[in-house]
């Protein structure tokens, strides 16, 4: 099985661009994507692809904003929006799919934002998180997906020294990304390339990409028992088209 989750940045934006070619190369079996910013008014989807269960959600407070799909070729037993009791799915934060082995989290992290003006928002959320992720573990694993907005280590960001305080390299955001992986799970790219330094997103700034001066804040987060079942899992930095690039 094949899992890739990309963030857009626009879904409109990136079919302009060289998306559908990508989107049927890589032939995953399920492909979530981040960011799609589809409005509340949106009335067609702009992508339905052959073979494919399509599930998406949007923000219905703010116009064009955040936004998760997901794409499936397997029917899922069940599909849930947002957190317990739909909390965060006015943002359009996170799609769950349940299968027959483990429930598939599609999540967009919300950003603490300039001036860390969302950071108790934020710190709120991973709360709510955890204790949701949980009560799923306990029926049966998970796979969690998505741009998580956090490099977890220095190895995981270009310059560390100089973001500290910056949205995504916060003290407290990193923190709540070790509570998350102490409660049961495995940063699986981490896992498997304790030492490579590879990068999912480029601010648009500076030549931030040409220069390879990225974060990686996009990840696949599995339940423990899952570890061994992974075969393979890298950071597709060829792909372009938006910000981040996919992982697979």
């Amino acid at each position: 099985m094949k899992l890739i989750s990309f963030n857009v940045n626009g879904l409109r934006a990136i079919l302009k661009k060289n998306f559908v070619d990508d989107f049927y190369g890589l032939n995953a079996d399920i492909f979530s994507l981040n960011e799609t910013k589809l409005s509340t008014t949106t009335d067609e989807f702009y992508f339905e692809p052959e073979g494919y269960e399509i599930y998406y959600t949007n923000s219905k407070v703010r116009k064009g904003y955040s936004g998760v799909c997901v794409f499936t070729k397997i029917k899922p037993l069940s599909v849930w929006y947002g957190l317990k009791d739909h909390l965060y799915d006015d943002e359009g934060r996170v799609i769950t799919l349940e299968f027959e082995n483990f429930y598939y989290v599609a999540c967009y992290v919300p950003n603490s934002g300039d001036g860390l003006k969302r950071l108790d928002f934020r710190m709120q959320f991973e709360k709510d998180l955890v204790e949701y992720l949980n009560d799923l573990d306990k029926v049966k694993a998970v796979i969690y997906a998505g741009d998580l907005n956090v490099a977890h280590e220095e190895i995981d960001i270009k310059n560390p020294k100089a973001n500290e305080r910056n949205a995504g390299f916060t003290i407290e955001e990193r923190c709540a990304f070790t509570n998350l992986l102490n409660n049961g799970y495995t940063d699986i790219y981490r896992y498997l390339n304790p030492t490579k330094v590879k990068y999912s997103w480029w601010s648009y700034r500076f030549n931030a990409r040409l220069n390879n001066a990225g974060w990686r804040i996009d990840y696949f987060v599995i339940s423990n028992r899952l570890v061994d079942k992974v075969k393979n899992t890298d950071i597709l930095n060829e792909i372009e088209g938006s910000d981040h690039c996919p992982i697979i």
